[in-house]
């Protein structure tokens, strides 16, 4: 599993740390991460419903700050719970680029056991950064 919680870092909300190889592997696990918070079960998630995300920003930290609100977002706005299908990250001319496509379907308690409701990802302790292994971060949610 390429992520794990973090107990001592925050008491009303819920911190993980989240690692890949590439910055693709990075996302793809944080998303899991987050949402993995909200069900017990990913594998009970069925691709029913698919939808791209275009996101860009200047920095990498950034970029999964946003990717990771927009799930949230997501799941706030259209009750759905997604999964990364396939994602891309570029940079170019001073910004990164992020280009997914994501898979799920809208949340069904009687088939999804339901964790607790994420309301944010926060900026505290929030961090990206490159090491000799790869990329990791460290997300605080607000929950």
């Amino acid at each position: 599993m390429p992520y794990r919680y973090l107990e001592d870092i925050a008491i009303a909300d819920v911190a993980f740390e989240a690692s890949g190889k590439t910055l693709e592997e990075l996302f793809a696990a944080a998303a899991d991460a987050l949402t993995n918070v909200m069900v017990e079960e990913l594998e009970t998630i069925r691709g029913r419903v698919t939808m791209e995300v275009a996101l860009e920003r200047e920095e990498e930290d950034l970029l999964l700050f946003d990717f990771l609100n927009e799930l949230v977002f997501q799941k706030d706005a259209r009750r759905l719970l997604l999964r990364v299908a396939s994602l891309a990250v570029n940079r170019q001319d001073g910004l990164f680029s992020l280009r997914a496509l994501l898979s799920g379907e809208v949340i069904d308690p009687a088939r999804h056991r339901l964790n607790v409701d994420v309301k944010a990802v926060t900026l505290h302790l929030f961090r990206v950064e490159e090491t000799e292994a790869g990329w990791k971060a460290t997300v605080v949610l607000d929950i």
